[in-house]
């Protein structure tokens, strides 16, 4: 035993649960945390310029490898309150992250005392648990639970929050003697796992649909074996997209509202079985129940008991963790297969391929101002096959979901359920401090892109080199293009006449975002035309290459293009008729929710 601060003790168990890195901004309340960390050397710190942000930078290393506990630290009061959205988005999309927060003394707890909130009650609804410690002993102890509690069941996010006086207390603690938790994981029977198969056995037209639980189980590689033994085609959801290569001969295409694709929602109005692992049924996957389960017999496989018949009833419910399932489907259809007990689906997997082949958007568009759909043709183009894309929403995002490729899982790093405007800047550089080889592209609209630009200036200081697709087409494009439900262009305009452009193309765009990445210590490419997408790209890497900071590439696009996208799966609206003509389409309201 020896004797610490509660804090000493609080950094040795961050190391033992391998925490390496942190993502915050130091203050008063917090600096007794702060003094142990640089006392230790330890873990890597990077300064955030706004706590939200050293919150989406915790979600992004998380999400960015298999194992990993993004931390973030602020101070009291507005710190642990800005946490809030970051809490939100990783809890909604089951992504352990640990936010500690710093604390009034606790003799002035409940007084008002200057920036003292209860800021595990404000936390309490969108984290698996938020406490404030109140006992020196039980920082450790606290940590210990927290880190148990993110690793088990269906992840998530934790809050602990530290009196000042909680932090710089002495205590006797003995790091050698602690140990962390093993993570519990509720796993798939055998006899489950025959129930599963023979439903599935019994179809005429199966798909599995591969959600973000596959992701995080770290299982793709079993979801991808499982696939090929059975011969079932595969449909990722957005948060699963990546658990099997887009040119796999199996993956099946998206299905949704938004971020589909034409074939995959057409393969799963077609199918009359479903498989579902490690996904929740979202709205923007499903639309209505009615017309998604028509007609299909449903197995739903997830970590957390409540989700199963959350959203509808399925034939058969199984809690497990995707991983564990994955495994003993795997072990039972290979016994099925040795004994000739499975179906044979080869005529199915090709008619869903000849729907891939055929059932495509058009990308290559020559106009000037450019259309989005080229610029991602152009990213396919230039970027390599194991690029890791970060985007939040938007119609960029919803574009990038529809027209870019994925071939690994965490090459598509997205906030699925919160989508929180901001996300992508400082996610990627959380991605980039967790895989520093990696070849990462993040992608914004001009206003996601604008919520938290100052955290360029992070990246620059920090050495956290990427680059930085922004689409600027001077809009919230996906709210004007919602707007045309209610007849209106209404406050979803970014552009006005910036003093500072005269003379640019892009004059009456507003914000000049090369100037502006500049000023933060990064670098800046502008393209304009169809032509110089490629050069614009390569003109990127070269520059990241050499200054390691990140490098936006602002794409010029015409103001007003639209998205397919509908109302429901059977019913989604393709502006590509009209888009050579640059006319509008018909209207079709999009709920937002």
């Amino acid at each position: 035993m020896a004797r610490m601060r509660a804090v000493d003790a609080a950094v040795l168990v961050l190391e033992k649960e391998g925490i390496t890195c942190g993502f915050g901004v130091p203050g008063a309340a917090i600096n007794g945390l702060y003094s142990a960390l640089k006392a230790r050397g330890t873990i890597r710190h990077v300064l955030a310029r706004h706590v939200e942000a050293a919150s989406h930078m915790a979600e992004g290393y998380t999400r960015a490898a298999p194992g990993n506990i993004g931390l973030c630290i602020g101070t009291s009061g507005p710190a642990g309150t800005d946490m809030i959205t970051g809490l939100y988005s990783a809890a909604a999309d089951s992504i352990p992250i640990l936010c500690i927060t710093g604390q009034a003394p606790r003799a002035r707890l409940n007084k008002e005392d200057f920036q003292a909130v209860d800021i595990a009650a404000i936390a309490s609804p969108v984290a698996k648990w938020a406490v404030t410690v109140m006992e020196p002993y039980l920082v450790p102890m606290a940590l210990q639970k927290a880190f148990h509690l993110m690793r088990s069941s269906r992840p998530g996010p934790v809050l602990i929050d530290l009196p000042v006086d909680v932090q710089l207390a002495e205590i006797e603690f003995d790091i050698d003697a602690y140990e962390p938790l093993a993570a519990f994981k509720p796993a798939m029977t055998k006899a489950q796992a025959e129930k599963a198969l023979a439903m599935l056995n019994a179809a005429e037209k199966p798909l599995i649909v591969a959600g973000g639980g596959i992701i995080n189980a770290d299982a793709s590689d079993l979801l991808i074996e499982f696939a090929e033994i059975t011969g079932v085609p595969v449909i990722p959801t957005l948060m699963g997209w990546g658990s099997i290569p887009d040119d796999h001969r199996l993956m099946a295409g998206m299905c949704g509202l938004q971020t589909s694709h034409r074939y995959g929602n057409a393969t799963m109005l077609a199918s009359d079985f479903v498989l579902g692992i490690g996904n929740r049924w979202a709205n923007r996957h499903t639309g209505s129940v009615d017309t998604y389960t028509r007609g299909k017999k449903f197995v739903h496989v997830d970590i957390e008991p409540t989700q199963i018949g959350r959203v509808f009833a399925p034939d058969l419910g199984v809690v497990s963790d995707a991983g564990a399932a994955l495994k003993i489907l795997l072990d039972v259809a290979t016994e099925w297969k040795t004994a000739g007990k499975l179906r044979d689906w080869s005529g199915w997997a090709r008619e869903c391929a000849a729907r891939k082949k055929t059932m495509k958007r058009k990308t290559h568009f020559d106009q000037v101002p450019m259309k989005p759909q080229r610029v991602y043709e152009e990213m396919n183009k230039a970027f390599p096959r194991d690029t890791t894309y970060v985007s939040t929403i938007g119609l960029s995002q919803i574009a990038g979901a529809q027209f870019l490729h994925v071939y690994k899982p965490r090459n598509w790093i997205n906030c699925g359920q919160a989508g929180p405007l901001g996300w992508t800047l400082p996610a990627a550089l959380g991605v980039r401090a967790a895989r520093p080889d990696a070849n990462i592209v993040a992608l914004s609209g001009d206003y996601d892109f604008q919520f938290m630009i100052e955290e360029l200036a992070a990246g620059a200081q920090h050495k956290l080199p990427y680059i930085h697709v922004v689409v600027n087409n001077a809009y919230l494009g996906l709210i004007r293009q919602s707007q045309r439900g209610f007849s209106m262009d209404y406050e979803v305009s970014l552009a006005f006449e910036n003093v500072n452009t005269v003379g640019h193309s892009e004059v009456g765009y507003g914000v000049d975002h090369v100037a502006v990445a500049e000023a933060m210590g990064c670098k800046a490419v502008r393209v304009r035309r169809p032509e110089d997408c490629a050069a614009g790209l390569a003109e990127a890497k070269r520059l990241m290459e050499e200054y390691q900071v990140p490098v936006v590439v602002e794409f010029i696009l015409e103001r007003v293009t639209n998205i397919s996208m509908g109302t429901e799966i059977d019913n989604i609206t393709e502006f590509e008729d009209l888009a050579e003509k640059n006319e509008d389409a018909p209207t079709a309201i999009v709920l937002l929710d």
